[in-house]
């Protein structure tokens, strides 16, 4: 059940362009779900008219938090509010991550590029709480985009981190480690979320190593509710191409189902 709520800002962080901000909103951590999102009214006027789409980053007792990177205006004015503020937020929207009895006692890689990390930290918390070890993949392009580094080791969990310049970790892409891992280790399961390219390529992975995936798809969304059909995607489902609504049908869909933009 989707509810409207007023959220108070509770704790903001931020590490540059990425902010990292904790809601009071006891009805919708309730309710959510690894791989859920929230749609956030980011202004009081009309500018901008529409509400901006972002994951469950975590869920702690009657707190949620967002995780995100500012890459345009309605995200510059989030990272502006200050603990104490109200936002008017509707959530929690969508399907989320698989997350399956038959996990307990498996290795799952869970791999986050950028602000796709977003929705990874809930998802692996889930994962453990469930008997699972979670195995995290944390990719950026340097390390100023690992903010979340130490809140990831201070998890406990295997955690693998990669930069394409080598400032941190592995020297290269995510993908590129990922692949190197799977040569020594075979998980039941991958979940990701990141760039559509580092998706793709994930996904023809997990093909060749016959490894079920799951991947969080993002879209410009018009209003998170499945009316207006802005973020329409090209699916493949029961052997016939269609197009679905990433808010109301995912934003998670089975790595076989997406055709990807290279396709």
């Amino acid at each position: 059940m989707l509810l409207d709520r007023k959220a108070r800002i509770t704790k903001t962080e931020n590490w540059g362009s990425y902010f990292l901000i904790s809601l009071a909103t006891p009805d919708i951590a309730r309710q959510s779900q690894p791989g859920q999102f929230l749609m956030i009214k980011v202004s009081s006027s009309l500018q901008p008219l529409l509400r901006r789409p972002l994951s469950i980053h975590n869920r702690s007792g009657q707190e949620i938090e967002i995780f995100f990177q500012v890459t345009g205006e309605g995200t510059r004015l989030l990272g502006q509010k200050s603990p104490g503020d109200l936002l008017d937020i509707l959530g929690p929207c969508g399907h989320g991550f698989s997350l399956k009895p038959e996990f307990k006692g498996k290795e799952i890689f869970c791999i986050g590029g950028g602000r796709g990390l977003a929705p990874v930290y809930f998802l692996a918390r889930e994962l453990q709480t469930g008997g699972a070890r979670p195995i995290i993949f944390y990719g950026g392009q340097t390390l100023s985009d690992l903010p979340l580094k130490s809140r990831l080791e201070e998890a406990g969990w295997t955690t693998n981190f990669s930069t394409d310049d080598g400032s941190f970790g592995f020297r290269g892409l995510v993908t590129q480690l990922v692949e190197k891992e799977l040569k020594g280790r075979k998980p039941a399961f991958l979940f990701g979320c990141g760039p559509e390219a580092m998706m793709a390529r994930l996904a023809e992975i997990c093909q060749a190593a016959r490894l079920p995936a799951e991947f969080s798809l993002e879209s410009n969304m018009g209003c998170g509710l499945g009316v207006c059909w802005g973020c329409a995607r090209k699916i493949r489902k029961d052997g016939k191409t269609g197009y679905l609504r990433i808010c109301q049908d995912g934003p998670v869909f089975p790595a076989e189902e997406i055709i990807w933009d290279r396709d």
